[in-house]
């Protein structure tokens, strides 16, 4: 398996990581981004970063993986193969909640490993393990790439990240890139009010 400083290291070399003003899917503004898509793309990489998630979650024996659409749907397939399991993936409905379609479903008792790519808050993290609980699921833990919440994100199952990246976030309020003027892009995939 691969060490945090060997993930960190891969991630800056397929520059997976952007430097710059950016706004996350949580709202929050900050100075460094994380792009997973240009990671999972490649399926020998993306074999080898996941191999850490299954191996921390193996003894759990979870009965399926899910991650939320779209960040997540590589992630939670490759981790469910080396698993040797289900993949599924949630996605947003019109009102903005995560839900089962194509015909996927959680059956009540079923343990279920929670994916993601990046976690900030834990915000989306949450809705996925309400999601599996709503529908009489049992979360045997989450797992990312990359946490870089600063230990912000409490989850209520066990939580493991490949990668802590300590960089800062901020409300936009109180972001110093906002005061600065410096250009705001919003490279995440869900769309922000």
């Amino acid at each position: 398996m691969l060490t945090q400083k060997e993930i960190l290291t891969l991630l800056k070399d397929i520059g997976a990581i952007k430097e710059g003003h950016f706004r996350y899917t949580s709202g929050l503004h900050g100075q460094v981004y994380v792009q997973c898509a240009t990671l999972l793309k490649d399926p020998a990489l993306s074999a080898r970063v996941c191999e850490g998630m299954a191996e921390h979650f193996r003894k759990d024996a979870p009965d399926l993986v899910l991650g939320p659409a779209v960040g997540a749907v590589n992630l939670s397939y490759e981790v469910a193969r080396q698993l040797g399991v289900p993949s599924l993936f949630a996605e947003r409905n019109d009102e903005g909640q995560m839900v089962l379609r194509r015909s996927f479903e959680i059956l009540p008792g079923q343990k279920v490993l929670v994916v993601e790519d990046v976690v900030t808050t834990g915000g989306t993290t949450m809705e996925m393990i309400k999601l599996v609980q709503g529908l009489g699921g049992i979360v045997i833990g989450a797992a990312s790439i990359v946490n870089r919440s600063r230990g912000k994100a409490q989850l209520p199952v066990p939580y493991f990240a490949l990668l802590d990246l300590d960089v800062a976030n901020y409300t936009p309020e109180e972001c110093p890139l906002c005061k600065a003027g410096i250009p705001l892009e919003k490279p995440g995939s869900r769309k922000i009010k």
